[in-house]
């Protein structure tokens, strides 16, 4: 965590166009967000990923439309309004609120929409870490969260983040070279059914100097790969995805064409990567992730892994 001193809403605005792209046509984006606020002591790069989760999970709730309204402002809390959430505490905080006219939680979800893993969503439609995740990261900022929802009407999360008053002075940690994680220009193909995960790690990669493109399903990257003749230095995909071409099946093909491409395999699941998928890995060289990881071990491995000489080279 890089935690900086930031405009909340600032930060709302620069992911306005990503956000917009996650939810779809189908659903009204509006933006509520007061300027003029006060700071907060944050990691833009994390509060974007809180966003973005709160995002899909709005979206996933309105299969057929409806309204996502974004918004910031300032509160402040005395010790009886402090009372009403456990994890709260009297003083002045920013806001971010995230209310969307979906499907609802139901009353005996609610206790456990945070859990690592819990989720109502089909098998291979969700990991059940997205809430979770905003959790941690929230908790991380010595914020916390409230929710309130009512089945077929509607949820909305409010987050609680601590103002950064005048008179405290923020330390800004100084960008040391060692512990930076490494930069590279090489070429890679990223695929990952999980929008969240996809664009967040697009960013990522893009913020440390690597070329990305991008597909939502394997078939859909051997489409493109075809249509315009791309070549690449690197295919980070997941294991487990739609339309019938895991990522070991996009693997195979595209290495078909290209027997140096470098593979990294990413998975939330330990028992895809046995059988057929790890003698793949060995015969290949490739690399096999555990999904969640963090970003200094995704970007670790990828820069490792292109740096090592092959055996061939």
């Amino acid at each position: 965590m890089q935690f900086q001193p930031h405009n909340l809403s600032e930060i709302v605005s620069n992911l306005s166009k990503m956000l917009k792209r996650i939810i779809g046509e189908h659903i009204q984006l509006q933006y509520q967000c007061e300027s003029g606020l006060p700071l907060v002591n944050a990691d833009d790069g994390m509060i974007e990923q809180v966003l973005v989760n709160l995002a899909v999970n709005a979206r996933d709730a309105m299969p057929h439309g409806g309204q996502l309204v974004v918004s910031t402002a300032v509160a402040q809390l005395d010790s009886l309004q402090a009372r009403n959430h456990e994890e709260a505490r009297p003083g002045r905080f920013v806001t971010l609120r995230v209310a969307d006219t979906g499907s609802g939680i139901a009353a005996e979800h609610l206790p456990h929409i945070f859990e690592p893993f819990f989720t109502t969503k089909a098998v291979g439609q969700g990991t059940g870490l997205g809430l979770a995740t905003v959790y941690g990261i929230v908790k991380q900022h010595q914020g916390w969260i409230d929710v309130s929802t009512k089945v077929g009407k509607g949820t909305v999360f409010t987050l609680f983040l601590p103002i950064v008053e005048a008179t405290v002075r923020v330390p800004v940690q100084l960008e040391d070279s060692c512990d930076q994680p490494p930069r590279g220009t090489e070429r890679i193909l990223l695929v990952e059914d999980e929008d969240a995960v996809r664009l967040l790690s697009r960013r990522l990669l893009e913020k440390f100097g690597y070329t990305v493109y991008e597909a939502a399903s394997g078939r859909s990257a051997l489409t493109m790969c075809r249509a315009q003749s791309l070549q690449f230095d690197l295919l980070l995909t997941d294991v487990i995805m739609p339309e019938g071409v895991s990522g070991r099946d996009l693997a195979e093909e595209l290495r078909a064409d290209n027997p140096r491409l470098k593979v990294i395999l990413m998975s939330g699941y330990s028992g895809d990567i046995l059988g057929h998928d790890t003698q793949f890995v060995r015969r290949t060289n490739s690399r096999f992730i555990a999904k969640p990881c963090s970003p200094q071990l995704l970007l670790d491995t990828i820069r490792e892994y292109l740096d090592e000489r092959g055996p061939d080279a």
